[in-house]
């Protein structure tokens, strides 16, 4: 259980979900080991909401902590590697540098991208895992990929409170979060917020992107990233760690499914999107 007062929540998301700075103890400690293992400088909002549940994020961070560690990672790079993506035109030089992208600009939002390139096929294939112990689906065979490309940790921005930005960009990324989306728009993905730092760059991706949305590939996309990640985690759902489940169980399987169906899907097909139409 925790003591007293030693919860702070962000009241600035969706869920409930507890502050990086604010954590303490155990929380703390294993808020610490999710950038460490997963090479990145933030923990992902569904471990923070997890928090907020006695008992749920050791119990899931323990569960899935040793597919994150090796097993996982051929199955992510497969979901990157056969997730068919709509083709889209590139981001020109000229047009990033019209809208006053510059190269220390440029290497800032690609070291995003491919920060949230990286973990969102991981966090779909070994959320799913945990979903697939418990509610078992049918699914296509997969199998992970031969190789796999290394990912250096990055470290990203502090990512920016909705209320401080300005009242047109966040109108903008919320358009943008419900491209892809069918049934909870009111999660909104980090990614948008991490690159709120350049709204030009956020308007270049509403002009590539609405057509996409207009058309149902975005939707489409979506669907095929969850069905892949349900196929990717059935295969990783014996290696997963044994233990007690929490009281709360019913409850945090509900929280990864919201999570793994709609913002980390959708993200890890836009994400993919995003970063192929933007030069190196």
């Amino acid at each position: 259980m925790f003591a007293a007062g030693e919860i702070v929540l962000d009241q600035k998301e969706s869920v409930p979900a507890i502050l990086e700075t604010a954590a303490s103890g155990e929380t703390a400690e294993i808020f610490a080991d999710i950038r460490a293992t997963l090479n990145t400088s933030v923990v992902n909002l569904i471990w923070r909401h997890l928090a907020t549940m006695p008992g749920a994020l050791p119990w899931a961070w323990s569960t899935l902590r040793p597919l994150y560690l090796g097993p996982a990672i051929a199955h992510a790079e497969a979901v990157r590697r056969t997730l068919r993506l709509p083709a889209v035109p590139a981001f020109s030089r000229d047009a990033l540098a019209a809208a006053a992208i510059d190269p220390a600009a440029l290497a800032n939002i690609r070291a995003i991208l491919r920060s949230y390139h990286h973990t969102n096929a991981l966090a779909l294939a070994v959320l799913s895992a945990l979903l697939e112990r418990y509610d078992p689906t049918t699914t296509d065979p997969v199998q992970p990929a031969e190789t796999i490309s290394v990912s250096a940790e990055t470290i990203l921005p502090p990512l920016p409170p909705m209320a401080e930005l300005s009242g047109e960009v966040q109108r903008l990324i919320r358009e943008l979060n419900g491209y892809g989306e069918d049934g909870a728009p009111d999660l909104i993905a980090s990614m948008y917020r991490h690159l709120a730092y350049w709204p030009p760059f956020l308007a270049l991706v509403r002009t590539m992107l609405a057509p996409l949305q207009a058309n149902g590939s975005l939707n489409a996309l979506t669907r095929s990233a969850r069905a892949l990640g349900r196929a990717h985690g059935r295969m990783l759902a014996g290696g997963l760690a044994s233990g007690r489940p929490p009281d709360c169980l019913p409850q945090a399987l509900a929280a990864c499914r919201l999570f793994v169906e709609h913002p980390i899907a959708r993200m890890t097909g836009i994400c993919a999107i995003i970063r192929h139409a933007t030069p190196e």
